[in-house]
């Protein structure tokens, strides 16, 4: 964010010069300002300042992150909290590259986000000048769609159908290239579509009710049915329709990690994440059911290990709103294409019932005997302890953020969601994610509890953003884990290579109290659990911006 008075100075000039000609830059900050953008997460240069320029006389916030990737995270738990599409904007060449992993990371989890990064001028691609990069030629895997503005005119159109892409169907991130050039040429008319018509993009939200009653009939006839939901549950809102249709018809449900959160966690229907570091008692759930409803999931191999296995003798309801996912790694018995706020309304719609009461009692009783036990050595902090302890503490709408490695996992099992949000980097795994994503739903809901936990790994990779919010005064939450190792890299190679570790010391890390000083930041440190409760306490009592270094036994494992 601007100094106030240098943004009200910007605004004040952009109402001079109303009879001025528009330039492309003008031009996508007005498309922005129509599409309701509240924030740009970036990192100007040379071949983005004509847009970082106009934007000074808007009262769209930018938010200087301290490196590129970052701006794409910020904007992803933006999204996540807000539910409006994340911004960012980055300059060419190198500053496009590095915001790759972010993109990257927001197209393996669905999460919808506008790139908009400067290129060298139009007569210049190709030649291999300064800072040049053929970005949207690299990212083309890792976007839902991207555009080369190639005619100033287009813009408009562009913004428009980009939001439009970005948003519906299977969410992703669009990529937007504008050469320099384009930023400064002239717009003859700016004029912003109302609607979208993309002859060939019309995605499929409506469930076909024809498969819907094939559904219900399996489901009548059904002993064991149990619903495992996906991130696909969360991106479509459709948490509460879900809640609703297990509830009515008795259904346990089980989750994978990007769908942790689409019930409360002590909710006595739910019974866990699935997957390789899932909880055993929901694996059970899912290999003992005789139909499977698999919502908004991939059916991957996280959660999935052995998918043929695993399906074998039982029916397979797969639903999703992307079709390419329908049948990729497992055929179903019943596909269902849609979206699943709209397919569970349909759902609660049909009259049926289910009998499956002795199902439930049986999973209450797996959950009871298969719970996992830990033998923590006391001098440290059991992470598995603390973070429960912490989830009580929470706020009940409160947003926490996991970052990647054994952090992650101990979140996972132990988080307790009760109404809020729990968001992480799920498909692509990305370490580092925390930080940013906290700092963009922090700023997506400033009154609610935004809290990041990190490993001493992860924290490294992204504690240039304490500095973000220092200057943008962002009262985010970090809790880091510090066992001094990868951990997640050293319990493979535990198990894997017998202890033979390989480039997973992290020996050198710097002194988290003396960097909290550095950024002007409150710090506490937890050695062991006689003293959580009270460090905890005061690491939640005010809305401020606090760094909790927790001590954890170097040799601890996830499993």
């Amino acid at each position: 964010m601007q100094p106030k008075n240098r943004k009200i100075q910007g605004i004040l000039q952009n109402y001079q010069r109303k009879d001025e000609k528009m330039t492309g830059a003008d031009a996508i900050i007005k498309c922005l300002e129509e599409e309701g953008v509240e924030y740009v997460f970036g990192y100007p240069g040379v071949a983005i300042c004509p847009f970082y320029n106009s934007i000074l006389s808007s009262p769209i916030e930018t938010v200087l992150i301290r490196t590129e990737q970052n701006a794409a995270h910020a904007a992803s738990g933006f999204f996540r909290v807000s539910g409006k599409v994340g911004v960012c904007a980055v300059t060419s060449g190198p500053g496009a590259t590095n915001v790759l992993t972010g993109i990257a990371t927001a197209f393996a989890d669905s999460i919808p986000l506008i790139c908009i990064t400067g290129q060298v001028n139009s007569e210049l691609i190709g030649s291999d000048v300064f800072q040049e990069a053929d970005i949207t030629g690299a990212a083309e895997s890792f976007v839902k769609y991207s555009y080369l503005v190639k005619d100033v005119n287009d813009i408009p159109r562009i913004f428009k159908e980009a939001f439009h892409i970005a948003n519906t169907g299977r969410r992703g991130p669009v990529l937007i290239d504008v050469p320099c050039d384009i930023q400064n040429a002239e717009i003859k008319k700016f004029a912003y579509p109302e609607s979208v018509f993309m002859r060939t993009y019309k995605p499929t939200v409506k469930g076909n009710i024809v498969q819907i009653k094939k559904v219900v009939a399996e489901l009548e006839k059904a002993r064991r049915p149990l619903i495992c939901a996906g991130g696909g549950v969360l991106l479509s809102g459709a948490e509460a329709e879900l809640l609703a249709f297990a509830e009515k018809k008795q259904i346990p449900v089980v989750s994978t990690m990007m769908g942790i959160g689409v019930m409360p966690t002590r909710h006595p229907l739910y019974f866990g994440m699935v997957g390789n570091n899932g909880k055993a008692y929901a694996n059970r759930a899912m290999n003992e059911s005789d139909l499977l409803l698999m919502v908004g999931a991939r059916v991957a191999d996280r959660a999935v290990n052995q998918p043929d296995l695993i399906m074998n003798n039982k029916v397979l309801v797969h639903m999703d709103v992307d079709p390419a996912e329908i049948g990729k790694n497992v055929g179903p018995t019943i596909p269902l294409v849609g979206d699943a706020k709209h397919i569970f309304e349909d759902l609660l719609a049909q009259e049926f019932s289910c009998k499956c009461e002795d199902w439930v009692s049986t999973l209450q009783g797996y959950k009871q005997t298969m719970a996992p036990k830990r033998t923590p050595d006391p001098a440290y902090v059991d992470p598995a302890k603390f973070i429960t302890m912490l989830s009580d503490k929470m706020e009940e709408d409160g947003v926490y953020v996991a970052d990647v490695g054994q952090n992650q996992i101990w979140s996972c099992g132990y988080h307790v969601v009760k109404k809020g949000k729990f968001l992480t980097s799920g498909g692509m795994g990305t370490m580092g994610y925390s930080i940013p994503a906290a700092m963009g739903a922090k700023l997506a809901d400033k009154r609610r509890q935004v809290i990041a936990v990190c490993g001493d790994g992860s924290f490294q990779m992204s504690m240039m953003e304490l500095a973000t919010m220092r200057q943008h005064n962002i009262p985010v939450k970090i809790i880091v884990l510090k066992n001094n190792y990868l951990g997640m890299v050293r319990e493979f190679q535990h198990y894997t290579y017998k202890d033979n570790y390989s480039v997973v010391d992290l020996s050198g890390s710097p002194d988290l109290e003396k960097l909290s000083s550095a950024y002007d930041m409150k710090f506490l440190r937890l050695e062991n659990m006689d003293k959580a409760e009270n460090i905890l306490d005061e690491f939640l009592k005010k809305d401020e911006s606090v760094l909790l270094e927790c001590i954890i036994n170097p040799m601890d494992l996830v499993r």
